[in-house]
């Protein structure tokens, strides 16, 4: 069962289990608009006979209907993916993120408990956590969250160790540092400069408008990410690990790699605007992966360069897919 499997790591992730011979049931909010298109390529039809991935309409937010998916479908394993994401947002909407990015976490859990399923849960856990701490971070490294995201998401990293603790459920936290791919949403800063660039290159678009430049990242590739989630629900036992490419970089170097691969000089387009300023922000945020380096083999081997020339390739070749679509 995968919460979030519309979002970018949901699908990912649903790719990778479908190829491992799992059966997928994934998590999805009523919408009047069809809202699948990151899964549309393994969508199976309801009415196939032999299907292995299967939506269901639901919400976080509703924890009845929560306790009725997971009775009726019994998952061996439970990937909580869903939040409201976006740290920018999160300080226009604290309540909704505390109660989706946080609450839905504790829903989802007591649900598990409730229902009395015996089964390995993910929690998407989050660097923003970390916030103001000083970098390199690492599963020992104190939290201080600087956005109602960073702190929804750190209720939920605790409750998912209480459940841990207190009821001796298989639950574990994968605190992921910054992860992009061409299926990013278009707000989130690096794909919201290789759409840009896309566009400018196609002629659609003049202008990029961008806030902090300075902050500090540790980018990874979402699609080798999602396979350290399921390889920490193989593990015997149940902890946290920290998933990272242990590599930092700057938004403003992000530019430069993403703009020179399309030949273009970013200065010549990028321009300031306040509005996408955090009131609190966070300088730096770089992660020490070796925990799960050594117990789970994984390292991650896509890093910002290779990662921004596979996010520009793509929209680049989006954006001349909407110009021939116009005429």
């Amino acid at each position: 069962m995968i919460t979030g499997i519309t979002g970018q790591d949901g699908s990912y992730l649903a790719e990778l289990l479908l190829e491992k011979g799992y059966e997928v049931h994934g998590l999805i909010r009523r919408s009047s608009t069809f809202n699948t298109s990151r899964i549309d390529h393994i969508y199976e039809d309801r009415h196939e006979e032999h299907r292995r991935l299967t939506l269901h309409y639901g919400d976080l937010t509703d924890g009845s209907r929560l306790v009725t998916l997971l009775a009726a479908t019994r998952p061996d394993e439970v990937y909580n993916l869903a939040a409201q994401s976006h740290v920018r947002v999160s300080f226009d909407e604290p309540e909704f993120t505390g109660t989706t990015t946080g609450l839905g976490a504790t829903r989802l859990l007591e649900a598990i408990r409730l229902v009395g399923l015996d089964c390995r849960f993910y929690q998407a856990s989050s660097s923003e956590m970390f916030g103001a701490t000083r970098p390199p971070q690492n599963e020992d490294t104190p939290f201080y969250p600087r956005s109602p995201y960073g702190a929804a998401k750190l209720y939920a990293h605790w409750m998912t160790r209480n459940y841990r603790e207190a009821y001796g459920m298989f639950a574990v936290n994968g605190i992921l540092f910054n992860h992009e791919s061409p299926r990013r949403g278009e707000t989130f800063v690096t794909r919201k400069i290789t759409r840009a660039i896309g566009r400018i290159r196609a002629g659609l678009d003049k202008d990029l408008y961008l806030g902090n430049l300075d902050s500090v990242r540790d980018w990874g590739y979402a699609k080798e990410y999602v396979e350290a989630m399921w390889l920490m629900l193989q593990r015997d036992e149940a902890t946290d690990y920290v998933v990272a490419t242990n590599t930092a970089y700057t938004v403003r170097q992000f530019l430069e790699f993403s703009f020179e691969h399309a030949g273009l000089d970013w200065h010549d387009f990028v321009k300031f605007d306040e509005r996408y300023l955090r009131p609190t922000e966070v300088d730096a945020l770089i992660g020490d992966a070796s925990k799960a380096e050594t117990a789970l083999g994984w390292k991650a081997r896509v890093h910002a360069p290779e990662l921004a020339r596979i996010m520009v390739e793509a929209d680049l070749e989006l954006a001349e897919r909407e110009v021939r679509a116009r005429g």
